[in-house]
Parts: structure tokens; C-alpha cells; sequence
């Protein structure tokens, strides 16, 4: 729950919110007792759908890196580490929530965005706006396999904001993704990698931001 303060310039400032444990009940006559979790099986009964699927990377991504609480919703990137650091969180995976005649073509979208102030609203250009970019892919090819509570299933590539910004591109596919960051890594080296590709201005050695495969098949995941 939060309060609101006005500020000497009127505006309407909320208070950072205190965060909710599922057992908080809706006051109403005439809704019975519902509580938060309730709510929460409403809105997240299944992690395989994009929304939520990405939301449960982010969450991966901030446990890994031990931020301290979420971002809100307008930051321009994902996660902030204890240290500053600055991540954004592409995902994608092979499986979606409805019926495909295939697999989906991997590709990570909205990698540039515009920065938005309260303030000053809307910035006039896009740019890449996080220090670190990990790309969560979830591995599974078929449904009976799909696990959401596996986080071994989860691979994560990573790259230095340099390396991503030096292709110009706003999304980029699997191939292109492999060639700028090298092998992925599991869950359990992420915050190292992240931690490693913060110094590292270049991509990994053999790696080239050349050929860049600008036209496969649609965005999976935001």
C-alpha cells in the first residue's frame, strides 16, 4: 500500500509502496473475502504467457543480481543492481500459451526505447538505455517437457551495452544474438557473466558486430 504527497510544484508524488504479502483483504460488502492472492492466481495463473513469462525473467534476472526491490513500470530498463548497475531483460522461448503449427523463430525485441520523466516526458530519440542486456531464452521444445517452475530451463546470453548499441539495431534474432555475447550460461553463473560483461566494452573474442541478421522471422517476447 502507498500514501501521496504534494510537492511546492503541485505535483501528485506517491509514496514508495509496501510491498504485499497475499493475505491483504478487498474491503467490500458485497464481494465476499477476497484477498490479494486471489487476485494474484487471477492475474498470473500461468507463467508460460508472454507477459508474465517476461516479468518471471526479470525476476530471475533481479534475485540473481540481489537487487534490492523492482523497478517501476516507466524505468527505461528492467533491473538496477545494489551497485548501480543498469540491465535490461530480453526473453523469448520456442513455446507459447496457444497452439503452433512449429516452433517459434527466437528473436529479442525492443532492444532502444525512449526515456520518460515525469518531469519531461517522452525523450524526442530512442536509445539503449541499460548497461548490461541479458537475453533469458526458455529452452523447451515441447509442452509435455515445459516445466515454469524449472529455472533450469532458463539460458541466458549476455552483452555489454557497447556491444549491442555498435549494431544499431533494435531487435535481434538468436544468430545474431550467439555471435555478439558467445556461449550462454546457466542461472547459477548469470550474476558473474552480468558482472563481467559491465567491463567489458567489446564482445567476446571472434565476435562481430558486422552481420547482424536484421530479417528473420517476427518478435516472440517484448
Amino acid at each position: 500500500m502507498s500514501s501521496e504527497s504534494t510537492t511546492p510544484d503541485g505535483r501528485h508524488t506517491p509514496a514508495r509502496p509496501t510491498p504485499l504479502a497475499g493475505g491483504e483483504v478487498f474491503r467490500s460488502p458485497d464481494a465476499g473475502t477476497v484477498t490479494v492472492l486471489d487476485f494474484w492466481r487471477y492475474a498470473m495463473p500461468d507463467l508460460r504467457t508472454n507477459t508474465t513469462r517476461g516479468l518471471l525473467a526479470e525476476f530471475l534476472v533481479h534475485r540473481a543480481v540481489g537487487a534490492e526491490q523492482r523497478n517501476a513500470e516507466w524505468e527505461s530498463f528492467d533491473v538496477l543492481a545494489p551497485d548501480g548497475l543498469k540491465i535490461e531483460v530480453k526473453t523469448s522461448a520456442y513455446l507459447q500459451a496457444w497452439g503452433q503449427r512449429r516452433l517459434s523463430e527466437i528473436r529479442f525485441s525492443r532492444l532502444r526505447g525512449r526515456i520518460w520523466t515525469p518531469e519531461a516526458g517522452d525523450a524526442a530519440e530512442q536509445s539503449y538505455n541499460a548497461d548490461v542486456y541479458v537475453f533469458a531464452l526458455h529452452t523447451a521444445r515441447t509442452h509435455a517437457a515445459y516445466d515454469p517452475l524449472d529455472v533450469g530451463q532458463w539460458c541466458f546470453h549476455v552483452a555489454s551495452r557497447a556491444v549491442v548499441e555498435a549494431t544499431g539495431q533494435a531487435s535481434l534474432g538468436l544468430t545474431s544474438v550467439r555471435r555478439l555475447c558467445g556461449e550462454p550460461v546457466g542461472y547459477g553463473e548469470l550474476a558473474e557473466r552480468i558482472r563481467g560483461c559491465a567491463l567489458r566494452p567489446l564482445p567476446f573474442p571472434g565476435a562481430t558486430t558486422e552481420a547482424v541478421d536484421t530479417a528473420e522471422a517476427a518478435p516472440v517476447d517484448a
